[in-house]
C-alpha cells in the first residue's frame, strides 16, 4: 500500500465549516476559528497573512463574506500556516543582484 504525502491539515476541515477535504463555494471558512486555532489576535493574523483587518474583522463578524480567491487562500492558511508564512516572507525579500 502506498502512504499519502499529502499533508493533513492542522485544522479539522469540520471546524471550518466543511464536511469534507473538498472545498464547497456556499460554506466559506470560518476565519476566526482559523485565527483562534493559530493562537493569533486578529491584528497578528491580518499583519501576518497580509489581510486588512478592517477586512479580517468584517469577516469574522459576518458583515461580509471572502470572495472565491479569499477562500481560497484562508483554506490555504489553514492547511499549512507555515507554508504561507515562508512564502509571503520570500515573496517580501529584495530579488538577487545578477551580475
Amino acid at each position: 500500500m502506498r502512504k499519502s504525502t499529502r499533508q493533513r491539515s492542522p485544522i479539522p476541515m469540520r471546524s471550518l465549516g466543511q464536511r469534507s477535504s473538498l472545498p464547497r463555494p456556499s460554506a466559506p471558512p470560518r476565519v476566526k476559528i482559523i485565527r483562534r486555532v493559530l493562537k493569533l489576535t486578529q491584528q497578528e493574523f491580518a499583519a501576518q497573512f497580509g489581510i486588512p483587518l478592517g477586512t479580517l474583522r468584517d469577516w469574522e463578524q459576518g458583515r461580509k463574506e471572502p470572495d472565491q480567491a479569499a477562500r481560497s487562500y484562508l483554506l490555504v492558511i489553514a492547511s499549512d500556516p507555515g507554508a504561507v508564512r515562508e512564502a509571503l516572507k520570500r515573496a517580501h525579500q529584495p530579488a538577487p543582484a545578477w551580475q
